[in-house]
Order: structure tokens, then sequence, then C-alpha cells
């Protein structure tokens, strides 16, 4: 599954009305980046959204970051997949991820192999598209990084370290493939860039799945505590002029990332990210993609 090596992944269509999104979503082909990546979490279904944005653009690659399973029946993740990928060939990817709220007795790992069992077990009179729907699983612990090898089309992951990194791709092997997302922002001044980094991360520091997922990654009580330290912070949002960022994402890379999704922050609800988006290609993107 190649999709370049860099891509974008926003939070911001979630406020925006839909024009402005075709708007956006069409600037972003035209700088050349090769994917966007939408998570489901403010409203707006995975598939509706990514279809939105197909339609709107003629190359880009939509990655679903995640489609929460949660979110709908096998039957009807299989019947919509099907549709996007006969629609717009090699376009689409269905990332699928536990997502939301830990639910009692229930084991992720387990919900998400039934998931599983289920789509691959799907039978529909809805016509089979000519390239096969692809579908990564957002995986954490070693156990989700196997099934995603054995089970799906390679792994994604979100904020995570670059030890998470070089560990998920000693798990998954060489060949399966690999997207992480990382957080960025473009503030040189220390305390600046670690008060909006916490302001982004204090959501997920009160979610026991991310404190859990933190914890795997080597992150103390004190690491956790407190808004995070500057060690947590600093490892999870890559901060500084673009150099130093740049610099940064492609370490992700270097650990073994295929793919890096790269989430601006820092910017208002409602307001285009498009003017870091325009920096980051000049950056990222080498000319032949462009």
């Amino acid at each position: 599954m190649d999709l370049g090596t860099f891509g974008i992944y926003t939070f911001d269509f979630e406020h925006q009305p839909a024009a402005q999104i075709r708007d956006a979503v069409r600037e972003l082909e035209e700088l050349g980046w090769p994917a966007v990546w939408i998570p489901e979490l403010l409203g707006r279904d995975a598939f509706t959204h990514a279809g939105h944005l197909l339609a709107s653009t003629r190359r880009l690659t939509v990655v679903n970051g995640i489609a929460r399973i949660w979110s709908r029946e096998a039957r009807w993740t299989y019947g919509a997949a099907l549709l996007l990928a006969d629609a717009h060939p090699g376009r689409h990817v269905l990332g699928l991820g536990f997502g939301g709220q830990p639910r009692p007795g229930v084991k992720p790992l387990a919900a998400m192999a039934a998931y599983l069992d289920e789509l691959d077990s799907m039978d529909t009179p809805n016509p089979r598209p000519a390239r096969p729907v692809r579908r990564p699983l957002a995986g954490y612990g070693p156990k989700m990084l196997e099934l995603a090898r054995d089970r799906a089309d390679g792994a994604q992951t979100y904020h995570v370290n670059t030890d998470h990194t070089a560990r998920a791709r000693e798990i998954l092997g060489p060949d399966s493939f690999l997207a992480v997302e990382h957080a960025v922002l473009f503030e040189s001044d220390p305390d600046r860039a670690r008060a909006v980094a916490r302001e982004h991360l204090h959501g997920y520091l009160r979610t026991p799945y991310n404190i859990a997922k933190f914890r795997r990654l080597g992150y103390t009580d004190d690491d956790l505590s407190g808004g995070g330290s500057d060690r947590f912070v600093d490892d999870l949002v890559f901060w500084g002029d673009p150099d130093t960022v740049v610099r940064k994402l492609h370490g992700q890379v270097a650990a073994g990332a295929d793919h890096v999704a790269v989430q601006v922050i820092g910017v208002a609800p409602g307001v285009s990210a498009l003017p870091h988006w325009r920096l980051l290609a000049d950056a990222l993107l080498s000319p032949t993609t462009r």
C-alpha cells in the first residue's frame, strides 16, 4: 500500500461547511499531498465524509483514521467500503479501529477479531470493485499489531513516539504497512509551544485506554500528570521552526514508518490550516509528487 511518505491528518473538516472542505481538499491535491486522513469523532460519519472528499478530488487518497467498529455493524461497513472502492478505484483506505469509550467486559482485541471475522464472511449482491478494499487496523499493543499484520493491510498508530514505531515495525515485519500520525506545531518558544501542546494532549490524558497506551510507551505517573512532562509533550508534539519539525518527522520514517500523517495543531476550530499545509508541502514533498 503506497500512500507516499507523508500525508495530512486533520480534524479541521469537522468544523467546516461542505463547500469550504471541498476547496481545501482540492488545494491539498494541487499541492501534491498524496493522502488525507480523517477521524470519526465529532459527528461526521466516516463514509459520507470520505465520499465527499473523494468526489471533490481526482487523485487524492482518503484514509479513514479511523472508522470506528462501534459506529456501525460489519455488514454496513462492508457495503460502504465496497461502494467507495468501486466508485474511486484505489483511492479509499478503510482504517478500522476500536475507538470510543471503553466498554465494560469487552476486550478490544477480541472485538476487532470478531468484526474482521464478520467482514471476511460477508456475502452481498453489491458489485465487487475492480481493486480490493484496503483495510489497515489501528494498533498499539503487540497482539493488536499482530492481528493487523495477519488479518489486515498493516497498521496505523496515533500519538506514539519513535520508540513505539520501531517496536511496531519489529512486530509487523519488513513487508507489512505501517502509518504513523504525528502532531506538529510551528512555534519556537518552548513555553508557548508546550502550553499549546498540553492543551491538545489534555483530552488524551483523561481516557483510560490512552493512558494505558502511554504507559506502554514507557511514560511514568510523573510524565502523565500536570498536563504532561516536557519529555512526554516533546515526544508527542514536534514543535519548533520548520527545519526542526521536518527533521523530527523524518525520525518517524527512520524508525520504521512507511507513511507519516502530519497533524497540524494550534489552529482554532473553523480556521483553515492551509497556510501550514502549504509550508509543509514545500518542505516534505518531492518535486516529482507535485
